[in-house]
């Protein structure tokens, strides 16, 4: 769909586009995650894995209910050499009978503690008086439900009376995406950049933040979106928060919009920052943009898989010397555990690797990078954050690079 960047009349309308619901997971793409989970198991010397993540339980199962959502009768899921069980509670049957599923399911009756326990009751009986190695999924990156009673119970039939993190093994499994994967990942990149250039043809000087906030959240949903978590979008002359929810401040001359989507399309995460600068701009600023952009290009271009993360960030700190008097690391020591130009994304938002010095994973063929620097000067920011899929012998770029210039609200 083709919008215009720049603002006019305010005169055009939130359009409902055609995409269909996201397809199913191939049934032999869900064989392949679980053997590739249980290689890892095997490896790690973990005979049971107990998902409490809606993110894991998702990605191995492809089971997706509105009741994710409720906290009193949650969803668990166990994987072990031969099985993969999801537990729900009893009024989930007959929508899990509804189709084939990849999965054997186990009811329970009651809430949170019920269901922890119906987890730990079969563990105890799939392995019969044995100890066996139990990881669940509390890590990097993961926001398990928690629960005593399930950690607990756990504890009590694990070998040593330990459970560990499950998290090394499964990023080692989710860390690498399928074809599959990375074309609902370039849908969800196009869903929140249509979003956005529709929303800025239609905004204006004196529009607020949380104006422009429900219009850019509302096309997504319009576009295609299957989710999206609230996502920032503010106005600033350098007072930017970046974590700051939307606000009831009004859009001025010379203000820059900055905002990073959340949206979902078959549960794939699009984190794709987009700007714009209401007025016109100065030449410095136009230039500086167009620097900006083109340096972002030049270091996507440069990842290779065989690399390690800290050898692309050397790369990107080279690229980046010209500018360091105001990158976006400028709060931070140079030791900062949390400095990195960029990150792995899918499922969720944010995953690893990192891109920083500290963190020497190898990227490897099949992952999806975003790579994003971000400048403050005088006022303005600059950031053209673009995502790709690492192929064998280079890059693909999963949305349109960001516009050659930088878009406009008058």
């Amino acid at each position: 769909m083709k919008t215009n960047q720049v603002s006019s009349n305010g005169a055009s309308t939130l359009v409902v586009g055609p995409l269909p619901p996201a397809p199913d997971v191939p049934v032999d793409e869900l064989a392949a995650r679980l053997d590739s989970v249980r290689r890892e198991m095997e490896a790690d010397q973990v005979d049971a894995i107990v998902l409490t993540d809606v993110k894991n339980t998702q990605y191995f199962t492809d089971f997706r209910s509105f009741s994710w959502y409720f906290n009193s009768r949650p969803f668990f899921a166990l994987i072990t050499a031969q099985d993969l069980i999801i537990f729900a509670a009893g009024y989930e049957q007959a929508f899990i009978d509804g189709k084939p599923r990849a999965f054997s399911a186990r009811y329970y009756d009651g809430y949170i503690n019920e269901g922890a326990t119906a987890v730990a009751d079969t563990v105890r009986s799939l392995f019969k008086g044995k100890s066996p190695k139990i990881a669940i999924d509390y890590g990097e990156e993961m926001f398990g439900r928690g629960s005593l009673t399930l950690v607990d119970a756990l504890r009590e039939l694990s070998a040593g009376n330990t459970v560990t993190s499950a998290s090394p093994t499964l990023w080692r499994v989710r860390e690498v995406k399928t074809r599959f994967e990375a074309e609902l990942k370039r849908t969800a990149f196009a869903i929140c950049d249509d979003a956005f250039n529709q929303t800025i043809a239609r905004a204006h000087i004196g529009i607020t933040e949380y104006e422009m906030w429900r219009m850019m959240q509302a096309q997504n949903f319009l576009n295609g979106a299957d989710s999206g978590d609230p996502f920032p979008l503010i106005f600033s002359k350098g007072d930017f928060t970046y974590g700051r929810p939307p606000s009831s401040r009004c859009l001025e001359d010379g203000h820059y919009i900055w905002s990073d989507f959340r949206a979902t399309y078959g549960g794939y995460s699009a984190d794709r920052n987009r700007i714009a600068r209401a007025g016109d701009p100065a030449a410095w600023e136009r230039d500086t943009y167009k620097a900006i952009r083109e340096l972002t290009i030049e270091y996507c271009n440069a990842v290779r898989p065989g690399m390690t993360c800290s050898e692309v960030f050397a790369i990107g700190s080279k690229l980046w010397e010209p500018w360091e008097a105001g990158n976006k690391f400028a709060f931070q020591t140079p030791s900062s555990l949390s400095r990195r130009y960029g990150h792995s994304s899918g499922f969720d938002i944010v995953e690893v690797p990192s891109l920083g010095p500290y963190d020497h994973t190898v990227i490897k063929p099949g992952m999806i990078l975003h790579i994003e620097p971000k400048l403050q000067r005088d006022g303005a920011v600059f950031q053209c954050e673009e995502a790709f899929y690492v192929l064998e012998d280079g890059i693909e770029f999963l949305a349109p690079l960001s516009p050659e210039e930088l878009p406009i609200i008058r």
